[in-house]
């Protein structure tokens, strides 16, 4: 007696002789997947949250978290890359195997949700820049950078998008450093962006050292390994190490926190008045280069909303034809979003920044717990790509939502502790993180070990 898949088996090994064979000409081009995908190190978010790290528990601190974190992120990406490249699967296909296809489409609509977030979040920052500028009103502003961001994703013109990212790369880059070397000029070069400590450390303490919570401030960030899996399953397969070292490893977080934060801490401190906060940066900058700093904001933002609107359409259009059964053409999709990201720019979306991080950080660090946990132990499988069906996978995979739902439901508690003494606001905002991530990838191991038939998510019948 054997274990045999739902359906033939002529259909099931075809399908998946297809995903491993799957031919490369389809996919991406090295460089100009690698071009894609570090116009996502441009976000200004970036700049801001490398100076809010070092606001709150000290430059010395948060430069030992950022290292850390670039390590840990390299690492981890290294993973799920070369997992989503030789399975060709994105997060809502990887879904299906961890969660079963009704849970897949819970995760497919949170990353939709938090890449339109994004979207929202940074083209409010180029609308701010303008208003900076020239005056005017943000839903004006606002209409204009969805205006222009829309078509950047739309059929035809994303070929021109590879061209785009490598004209604003170097904007962005030299840009930055134009902006150190002229706030340096103006105000004076000094080491106190390197020598700041917090006032207050009590708090903070209590939660353990600065670096570690400048480590779990970026671990609300692991939104950037779902994004990791989906531009990557663009990849080709002979382009493997390639990605793996260069694409999206540690080199690009480098650039992408790395730098960003040394910039962000520099002109935080140097620049008299500014404030920590993305739009406090992003106005600083304009006032102190004017129409040279508005281009830095647009170059660095529009390269970083090609990707929020790209993976909030492709997620939106995913979670729309798997459970509201609606078929409609990608631009449909699209369009869809890019009102969706209008109508919540006119709200005050930027001032609840750190409390939606903290929210979808705990969702999304509990995924990737699991989906890191689940590639190590099936190491070598090639079970997950989209070549196999939704008919092949149970509805739920107990494994994976259960290990969700316990790494979930510590994560927020945790971050209760703060309203319930503020004195435990860097318990709860350190450890939650950590604790998210270690309790969702032990409680999934031990699944997997104690529930062996629902590993790869599959539906299996006994047969002959």
């Amino acid at each position: 007696m054997s274990l045999n898949l739902t359906g033939t088996n002529e259909d099931v090994e075809a399908t998946d002789a297809l995903a491993r064979e799957g031919n490369d000409e389809d996919q991406m081009s090295r460089g100009s997947l690698a071009m894609a995908w570090y116009g996502v190190a441009s976000a200004f978010f970036f700049v801001y949250i490398g100076a809010a790290m070092a606001s709150a528990y000290g430059t010395a601190n948060a430069l030992i978290g950022i290292a850390l974190t670039i390590i840990c992120y390299g690492l981890i990406n290294a993973v799920l890359s070369r997992y989503a490249i030789n399975n060709r699967t994105t997060v809502a296909q990887f879904s299906r195997t961890i969660l079963g296809t009704a849970g897949s489409s819970i995760a497919t609509i949170i990353f939709a949700l938090v890449a339109i977030y994004y979207a929202v979040f940074e083209g409010s920052i180029v609308a701010y820049a303008f208003m900076a500028a020239f005056g005017g009103e943000m839903w004006m502003w606002s209409l204009i950078v969805v205006i222009y961001s829309t078509p950047l994703v739309i059929g035809g013109v994303r070929r021109f998008l590879d061209k785009l990212n490598g004209w604003l790369m170097p904007i962005y880059f030299f840009g930055l450093i134009a902006a150190v070397i002229w706030a340096g000029v103006v105000y004076g070069f000094s080491d106190a962006w390197l020598t700041h400590a917090p006032e207050v450390e009590l708090p903070f303490t209590l939660g353990g050292p600065g670096w570690l919570a400048t480590f779990a401030g970026y671990m609300g960030v692991w939104i950037m390994m779902m994004f990791t899996m989906d531009y990557a399953a663009l990849g080709k397969r002979k382009d493997l190490k390639f990605h793996q070292n260069v694409s999206f490893g540690p080199l690009f977080y480098v650039l992408a926190y790395g730098f960003a934060a040394l910039v962000g801490i520099f002109l935080t401190f140097t620049i008299p008045g500014i404030e920590v906060s993305e739009t406090g940066l992003a106005g600083g900058i304009v006032s102190l280069m004017g129409i040279l700093g508005l281009i830095v904001i647009i170059s660095s933002q529009t390269r970083i909303n090609t990707a929020n609107y790209y993976l909030g359409a492709a997620n939106l259009k995913a979670f729309g034809e798997r459970v509201l059964r609606i078929n409609m053409p990608n631009i449909v999709w699209v369009l869809i979003s890019s009102v969706i990201i209008y109508l919540l720019m006119l709200l005050p979306i930027v001032q609840y920044l750190l409390l939606a991080l903290a929210w979808q950080g705990v969702l999304v660090t509990a995924w990737v717990a699991i989906a890191l946990t689940h590639i190590l132990l099936d190491r070598g499988a090639h079970q997950e790509h989209s070549a196999i069906g939704d008919k092949h996978y149970r509805a739920f995979n107990s494994n994976g939502l259960i290990a969700w739902i316990v790494g979930t439901v510590i994560g927020l508690v945790m971050l209760q502790f703060g309203t319930i003494n503020p004195e435990l606001a860097g318990v709860g905002s350190t450890w939650g993180p950590i604790l998210t991530a270690v309790s969702a990838g032990v409680v999934y191991a031990i699944l997997w070990k104690v529930h062996p038939s629902s590993r790869t998510g599959l539906i299996q019948v006994v047969g002959a």
